[in-house]
């Protein structure tokens, strides 16, 4: 597996991918990212839940590629603070 970092519209087309989303935004700086993900598959799941599904979703990625992803996730309907 390639170990070069993706660009933040890289991650957010690979998690797009993966996971049903209602609103994604990525930013990063190639180690670090932060990610707001709203997606119906979130509802009824607590945080750490949702957090392993996303990183299931990276897979490999996540150890192979990406040093750090700070995730706010919420299923829709859920106030989100900008």
């Amino acid at each position: 597996m390639d170990t070069t970092p993706p660009t933040p519209a890289q991650l957010r087309a690979l998690i797009a991918a993966g996971l049903e989303c209602t609103r994604l935004e990525v930013d990063g700086d190639g180690r670090h990212y932060f990610a707001t993900i709203v997606s119906p598959a979130f509802t009824g799941l607590n945080r750490l839940a949702r957090h392993r599904l996303v990183y299931g979703v990276l897979g490999e990625r996540m150890r192979e590629q990406v040093h750090a992803l700070s995730m706010r996730t919420f299923a829709p309907g859920e106030a989100i603070a900008d």
